[in-house]
């Protein structure tokens, strides 16, 4: 075995090979969340070109990914999000097809060319992208492979396996996959985006997926002071070295607590924030709706008599993700007849969330909206809905 890994330039204890496949895989993560994601895709900052050039040669070399390809099929993710158009949502697909057939998906949508020309504007195209890295995607993996059997040896295509397994698991398996099916949330956006893990160091910080969707321009992926976003360290390094500017970050949320009438600095924190609005309204509600949904269990209504019909219930009055089963619906609207507690915190929220829905109306009466929506709350007799609208009032 000893002979067999000293055929290369470079030879290393069993736990270097290791070492040399992980630092090289995370290069490759790295070069993916701050060039391709962070910066082509939602421009949350600026790269020096030399930064920007040594990312695309990388990414080249360990992935054969085209820059408009990923930042197009990416965009159109967020855009079509858990819809029949989503490239690879595994509401739609699956997850075992999404986390193990992520590339294939992938490479699908590729070939779509109304989605990279409608997705993928602003990316490069200057002539080492058009005659060489859009147009030779596989002399630049093969390159990459030459390079670890000469520095390691026979085992430098293990190495270089890792690296062309690497991002296609995790990136388009994992992120794409899990990172739409288990995990917590921050942020009741408006699909099942989840934060893997408080600690984004595997995947350079994309674990906190959930955090991104609510924020999408945001160049920082963590929120919560016990999260960690390694890529925005990374970032963070850059900018100190001039290498990076920072477009955009997540605005803090601040509240004034001495506010009671809301005003227009209400109105446009609560639309900055409605992610995180919505989030605390489904808290706030949460202990209401269980007792509720108890109460309907013992009443023997039709519908309402099994934990799936329950659960779902619950789930629909405080989340408008992705689109309902028949089942779910029928047991919803069969809640909603049978509970005026439910039925006004479903209706509640629905109008909370046409406050910023409606690109119409103008900011004056959208401040009266939100005044009524606090009023009503405050009127229905519910302890929990008079909580939240009190903490509504103090957004600033």
């Amino acid at each position: 075995m000893q002979q067999f890994m000293q055929l290369g330039l470079i030879e290393l204890p069993w736990w270097g090979y290791v070492l040399v496949a992980l630092i090289m895989t995370h290069m490759t993560t790295v070069a993916v969340t701050i060039f391709l994601h962070r910066y082509q895709s939602h421009h949350a900052l600026k790269l020096h070109s030399m930064v920007s050039h040594c990312f695309r040669f990388w990414l080249w070399l360990t992935t054969g990914m085209v820059t408009k390809e990923w930042v197009a099929i990416h965009r159109k993710h967020h855009a079509k999000c858990e819809s029949d158009e989503d490239p690879h949502s595994p509401q739609v697909h699956g997850l075992n097809k999404v986390l193990f057939d992520g590339t294939k998906l992938y490479r699908i949508e590729a070939k779509n060319t109304a989605t990279l020309v409608k997705y993928g504007h602003g990316t490069p195209d200057d002539w080492i992208e058009r005659n060489l890295y859009s147009q030779h995607v596989v002399l630049g993996i093969g390159i990459m492979l030459t390079l670890d059997l000469v520095l390691f040896g026979p085992i430098g295509f293990l190495v270089w396996g890792i690296q062309m397994l690497w991002i296609p698991f995790f990136a388009a398996g994992v992120i794409n996959g899990v990172g739409h099916y288990y995990g917590y949330r921050n942020f009741s956006t408006n699909n099942t985006s989840t934060n893997i893990l408080p600690w984004g160091v595997i995947i350079g910080g994309e674990e906190l997926h959930n955090n991104h969707h609510a924020y999408v321009t945001s160049a920082k992926f963590s929120n919560k002071w016990w999260e960690f976003d390694i890529g925005w360290m990374y970032i963070r390094v850059l900018e100190m070295l001039g290498l990076a500017t920072v477009c955009k970050v997540t605005p803090e949320i601040r509240f004034k607590l001495t506010k009671f009438p809301c005003d227009v600095d209400t109105l446009k924190a609560v639309i900055a924030h409605r992610y995180d609005v919505l989030a605390r309204f489904a808290n706030y509600l949460n202990q209401p709706t269980i007792t509720e949904i108890h109460n309907l269990s013992t009443r023997a209504i039709p519908g309402l008599q099994d934990a799936r019909a329950l659960e779902a219930v619950r789930h629909w009055l405080q989340t408008d993700v992705g689109r309902m089963a028949e089942k779910d619906r029928v047991a919803l609207d069969q809640a909603l007849h049978s509970s005026q507690l439910l039925s006004t915190i479903y209706s509640m929220r629905q109008n909370l969330v046409a406050l910023w829905s409606s690109s119409t109306t103008s900011t004056e009466q959208l401040v009266k909206d939100l005044e009524n929506w606090c009023v009503l709350a405050e009127e229905s007799g519910i302890g929990a809905l008079q909580e939240f609208s009190r903490k509504l009032r103090c957004y600033n």
